[in-house]
């Protein structure tokens, strides 16, 4: 029995490989999308299924995130943006959102010594409401942010105490204050201003958004900036995403038409 469940893995792994391999080849042969947005989703949800503490799944998840910025790379997607943490997910229990917390201070201060991100010149930008968040990563974000503001090969966003419709509010309340300045008139708000206001106004509106867990919904997201977006939902909790599901998705990215109401 165990020689037979090792040739059956032999084989399982074999063709696995020969697949990835296809869909690689696939996806490299016609262009990436330029930005890629995803909705991390399913990590308590995952450590619940495979018997492990919650806090393990978010752990997970991290590792997962810094495996899927290396395939970004490979595949030539020069901006990530991911949704960490929303407003919302501080009604969770505190026990839970300190964990989180602790998790994001150290990567922030991680990422501030990561070669690959100083090699490849990444410009990393928080995107939210960072009042909200304790003083200590309010100054782990500022130092990362200034480290590496004068890199524009690639771009890595990362929301954290974010919501769509607060990022529009704050947005509006800036433009209304500089009509009343006298800074500009009301007539000459357009789109392309509001969208200057954004926490994305370095960065083009994302081509795919992409949402793991099986949840279909945006759940408060770049409620702006997917106007036009690609949308792509899968059914792999976010610490068990694979490169074969990322391919997939840009796959499936490649073979829309992006007609924009044409």
């Amino acid at each position: 029995m165990t020689v037979q469940k090792g040739i059956s893995k032999i084989i399982s792994n074999t063709a696995y490989s020969t697949y990835e391999a296809k869909l690689e080849k696939e996806v490299l042969s016609h262009p990436p999308p330029e930005h890629v947005a995803i909705i991390m989703d399913g990590n308590r949800r995952f450590a619940k299924e495979m018997g492990m503490g919650g806090g393990d799944g978010h752990l997970r998840g991290r590792e997962k995130l810094e495996e899927v910025m290396e395939w970004c790379h490979e595949l030539g997607i020069r901006i990530l943006t991911v949704y960490a943490f929303s407003t919302e997910n501080f009604n969770r229990n505190s026990e839970e959102v300190e964990l989180l917390m602790e998790l994001f201070e150290e990567s922030l201060r991680s990422l501030m010594e990561e070669e690959r991100i100083h090699q490849n010149r990444i410009r990393i930008k928080i995107l939210g409401n960072r009042e909200l968040l304790p003083q200590n990563i309010q100054d782990a974000i500022e130092e990362l942010e200034a480290a590496t503001a004068d890199y524009d090969a690639y771009f890595y966003n990362v929301a954290i105490a974010y919501g769509g419709r607060e990022e529009l509010v704050h947005a509006f309340r800036r433009i209304a204050a500089k009509v009343e300045e006298g800074c500009i008139k009301a007539e000459e708000i357009d789109e392309d201003m509001i969208s200057q206001h954004m926490y994305t106004a370095h960065v083009p509106d994302p081509d795919l958004v992409l949402r793991t867990s099986g949840e279909v919904r945006i759940s408060n997201f770049l409620l702006w900036q997917m106007a036009y977006s690609e949308l792509y939902f899968t059914d792999v909790y976010w610490p068990g995403f694979r490169r074969i599901d990322f391919m997939r998705a840009v796959r499936a990215y490649q073979q829309r038409k992006r007609r924009y109401g044409k």
